[in-house]
């Protein structure tokens, strides 16, 4: 079988699954494990993000999409020659991946058209029930039953906790730094089995921007910077200037020092497998420990 996963999510899936092999080509953020780097590119981001500020990026983005123009290209020739048998993508955001139209019209000029196996999860329970529709999709149920079945064990272990002194902090999540944004979809749901409160969104609702004054009002007891596609550093290197802003300084967080800079693109952007280990991130940051992947700013 010859698969091609266009997002980073569906590309962990699949390697955790034993289909390294049959991955035939990938997005340019797929990025782990490493053996997704040696794979065939066939998506390209319109927006150098490396080279942009958050808040360049994010009018980008909205540029890109008030004239109705897709934020990635999809490298149709390379598509047909390596003629996948199912690509995998999603129809969750228009900003993490191609658009889901531009994918089915361009499975459908292929010789046969490829299976389109479309994931938008919303909670941390349809991550996991994605995992077993890919296994079912490429005859891996098994392998995918098994690693659910692992995954579900280590997110019981973190809900089974109890929260510290029986309360729960009361946690805010950014997505995004300039402009703000909470952090939506599973992230809320993950902040609630840690043993926290999220006061800026709801669970399983797309991540929405906010105010700086919203979020001060919501008075979070705990900050958890998680920017998407953004490691520690580059989130630290955007986090600096903010900081230092009055306002920052009225929120109990900041105050206090509770403030956590964490690796989004890896634990807690894609949904896939390494969410959980995000789980158990947020559940050492909101238990007033740290871990590897945490770090104070």
């Amino acid at each position: 079988m010859r698969i091609c996963t266009l997002l980073p999510s569906a590309t962990e899936i699949a390697f955790a699954l034993g289909l390294g092999d049959s991955v035939a080509a990938v997005s340019h953020e797929c990025d782990f494990p490493a053996g997704a780097r040696e794979k065939p590119v066939v998506v390209r981001g319109r927006i150098d993000s490396d080279h942009c500020t958050s808040r360049e990026i994010d009018t980008l983005v909205q540029q890109h999409l008030s004239r109705g123009e897709g934020l990635y290209g999809l490298d149709l020739e390379l598509l047909r020659g390596i003629n996948p048998d199912l690509i995998i993508t999603q129809g969750l955001c228009d900003v993490c991946a191609v658009g889901h139209d531009d994918v089915m019209a361009a499975a459908g000029t292929l010789k046969p058209p490829a299976r389109v196996l479309s994931l938008s999860p919303s909670s941390l329970g349809e991550v996991l029930s994605d995992i077993t529709r890919v296994g079912n999709a490429t005859g891996t149920s098994e392998r995918a039953e098994t690693l659910v079945g692992t995954l579900r064990e280590r997110v019981g272990r973190v809900a089974a906790r109890e929260p510290q002194a029986g309360s729960r902090p009361r946690v805010a999540c950014l997505e995004w730094l300039d402009p703000l944004y909470a952090a939506g979809h599973w992230v809320p749901e993950m902040v609630e089995l840690a043993g926290g409160t999220d006061v800026l969104a709801a669970k399983h609702e797309p991540s929405a921007r906010v105010s700086l004054e919203t979020l001060v009002e919501a008075a979070p007891e705990i900050l958890v910077l998680m920017p998407c596609g953004f490691d520690e550093s580059r989130t630290l290197k955007e986090w600096e200037p903010l900081k230092h802003l009055p306002a920052w300084q009225d929120i109990p967080a900041v105050a206090n020092g509770r403030v956590f800079a964490v690796d989004g693109s890896k634990f807690f952007n894609r949904p896939g497998p390494r969410l959980v280990d995000g789980l158990e991130i947020l559940a050492e940051c909101i238990g007033a420990g740290t871990t590897p992947e945490a770090v104070r700013p």
